[in-house]
């Protein structure tokens, strides 16, 4: 029989652990079944850079969505195959928005396949603090003194972390406007608030839709934790919340299933690959 689902796993909080690692029994689990033809691979807000580390023991030979859909990694390599960027129309609409992003985010700016984080010198939030000492010596980092730089090239996706009530009201500002898409939501591993705003039409949904066509495949089962998962849920045939997801996932769900410490994405793709095959 021909394998024709793809599936999809997010990373933070659901095929990884809250040690922010992929257990060896996943990893095991994982490629014995992509070895035996799963079409397999992951969507992530994480960056390249980011998620190396992560991918790296896991044999997937298909595209990766990263930065929540903006752009498709190639497997390996994890070169950029496509990429989505702002217009200079819409850095300049968004610039007049968001006045505090030196204090509360930074930019991502795509140099060719290579995307920079530029952070502006001067004072963080405590969120920008915690996310620089975390990522010190990280390539791609670059602290600027000109806040013009902050928008300086092809701008591929703007970050802000911060205490859910200090970004409330700027995702009020910005969930609603054309020409571009805004997550907020809870970091994974801690206890601040992360805005997100990435080019229009480019989310997790609408990628993993792409790469199913891409690979002439028919179906889309999915697996996450999170409200950034909600829109993949609704386009997936098969959506499955890890069971410390959040209830405003699990609505969307197929069914829930183990949680991220029990290896409950690849148990569960055991047990889908199993019954297909």
């Amino acid at each position: 029989m021909t394998n024709k689902t793809l599936y999809v796993t997010d990373l933070d909080g659901t095929l990884m652990r809250g040690d922010k690692s992929v257990s060896e029994r996943s990893i095991s689990i994982i490629n014995k079944l992509i070895e035996e033809g799963m079409n397999f691979t992951v969507a992530s807000a994480r960056s390249v850079s980011s998620l190396q580390h992560i991918v790296k023991p896991l044999d997937i030979s298909i595209p990766l969505v990263v930065r929540n859909g903006t752009a498709l990694a190639a497997p390996g390599t994890l070169e950029i195959m496509e990429k989505a960027v702002f217009t200079k129309e819409e850095v300049s609409s968004i610039r007049e928005i968001l006045t505090d992003l030196p204090v509360y985010g930074f930019t991502s700016i795509w140099h060719g396949g290579e995307m920079e984080k530029v952070f502006y010198a001067g004072e963080h939030s405590l969120g920008i603090k915690k996310y620089l000492e975390e990522h010190e010596g990280e390539k791609g980092l670059k602290i600027v003194s000109d806040i013009d730089e902050l928008w300086a090239g092809d701008v591929g996706y703007i970050t802000m972390i911060d205490d859910r009530d200090v970004l409330r009201p700027v995702y009020e500002k910005v969930k609603d406007s054309s020409g571009w898409e805004a997550v907020f939501q809870q970091d994974s591993y801690d206890e601040e608030y992360w805005l997100e705003i990435c080019p229009e039409n480019s989310t997790k949904a609408k990628a993993i839709v792409r790469l199913k066509e891409k690979l002439g495949l028919e179906k889309i089962v999915v697996f996450g934790d999170s409200v950034n998962d909600i829109p993949m849920f609704q386009v997936a045939d098969e959506a499955y919340a890890v069971e410390n997801a959040l209830p405003e996932l699990k609505k969307y769900a197929t069914a829930v299933i183990g949680s991220n410490e029990e290896d409950g994405v690849a148990e569960y793709l055991q047990q889908l690959y199993d019954r297909r095959f």
